[in-house]
């Protein structure tokens, strides 16, 4: 079981101080951050991609590849990386770079996105918004398992005899979750690869991801990768901790009733109808584990502790709770109550003991150049000459 913090990189006024952060600012205090949760044994940090203020992450892999030269063991993921208006080709070369540079301590997550804009700025249409999602992974899937892809499809442009470059680390890809909070259509072809589902169990009533949960664990079943319970589940989760409860609540509400997303909604009520977790310590351990109770042994939890404009050491300060009371409590509870075969989150170690077993892992090793920066029709030395590169004709 993993536990980690994901940040969706909003740049928001203190309500209680009045001071707007900067972006400099806000970008160093998320460096701080990821560094705190490292250090503090947190599992995984994860980052949000946005386009427009008030938000900074319009390149998650910058931002992570400083993450991983100054870390020494969380794992680098994305909370989410947009798989409708990116180019899938682009995803597969920019995130197999981070990988290697993480030395496999990267993941992704994938999704749709919640700004309506950024479809036109990219040139997409959002009505098309599900299909883009599907064709660009299908296509993602592709690049990262095959050395030469030929492609056709209706988000960009035909491929023909492309590889993506560089090949994933160790020939094996970052593991991918498919994060979405209503859509079947998502839940099904994670399902349908084996790959993992993360349900952001926030800002919806408890109930709101029951069904999602319990489609993906279905098929995931139905197309052959395990039972049911053996599905690989995340969850996403919004907390606010100090040592007391009352003071937990007191310091976040502020926060709460100043921000226009809970505009009108009582904290009090909030918190009973929600998953939000402001209080003590054991008030957190005890909401997480009724997660598990109600979604059933489950791989991974991200906790959001940095938005609505909390300074960066009240951010700081959740971490290190998270890290020295909170999480070394649900290890030993989400251990003992573990039910026989639910396997962990496949890490990059871990997949690539599934492929080669104790065999030395592919290293590609690129054909020569043959004078137009391309290498003839097999790109590496050891590829697959039944699948030869055919390139376009030019002219």
């Amino acid at each position: 079981m993993e536990f980690g913090i994901f940040s969706v990189s909003d740049v928001t006024r203190d309500p209680v101080t009045g001071y707007t952060p900067s972006e400099a600012e806000r970008i160093d205090a998320i460096v701080r951050i990821a560094k705190r949760a490292d250090e503090v044994g947190l599992d995984v940090f994860a980052i949000g991609e946005h386009h427009n203020p008030p938000f900074f992450s319009s390149t998650p892999t910058t931002l992570l590849g400083h993450i991983a030269a100054i870390t020494e063991r969380i794992t680098l993921s994305t909370s989410v990386t947009l798989i409708t208006t990116n180019d899938p080709v682009r995803i597969a070369e920019e995130y197999a770079m981070l990988q290697h540079l993480a030395k496999g301590r990267v993941d992704l997550m994938v999704g749709r996105g919640n700004t309506v804009q950024v479809y036109p700025w990219f040139g997409q249409d959002i009505r098309k918004g599900v299909h883009l999602a599907l064709e660009n992974y299908n296509l993602l899937h592709r690049l990262w398992r095959e050395d030469v892809v030929d492609w056709e499809g209706e988000s960009r442009s035909a491929l023909q005899g492309f590889t993506s470059t560089p090949r994933p680390l160790d020939d094996v890809p970052p593991f991918v979750w498919h994060g979405s909070i209503r859509t079947p259509e998502i839940a099904e072809q994670a399902a349908f690869y084996g790959n993992g589902f993360f349900a952001n169990n926030v800002l919806a009533p408890y109930g709101h991801f029951d069904q999602l949960i319990s489609f993906y664990r279905d098929r995931f079943a139905h197309y052959g990768h395990g039972t049911p319970e053996q599905a690989i589940v995340g969850l996403g989760g919004h907390a606010f901790i100090a040592r007391k409860s009352q003071d937990a609540v007191n310091r976040f509400r502020p926060y709460f009733e100043a921000f226009p997303l809970f505009s009108g909604n009582s904290l009090d009520d909030y918190m009973e109808a929600t998953p939000l977790s402001v209080g003590s310590p054991q008030l957190v351990i005890d909401k997480t584990m009724d997660f598990r109770q109600r979604y059933g042994d489950y791989q991974r939890q991200l906790w959001n502790i940095d938005l609505l404009g909390l300074p960066v050491e009240a951010a700081l300060e959740q971490v290190e709770l998270l890290g020295t009371e909170v999480v070394p409590v649900l290890r030993k509870e989400m251990a003992a109550t573990r039910a026989p075969g639910v396997p962990e989150t496949p890490t990059h170690a871990s997949l690539v003991k599934a492929k080669y077993g104790d065999a030395e892992p592919r290293q590609p090793r690129p054909n020569p150049n043959r004078g137009d920066n391309v290498t003839g029709t097999s790109p590496y030395e050891d590829s697959t000459p039944a699948f030869a590169a055919r390139y376009p004709e030019i002219g």
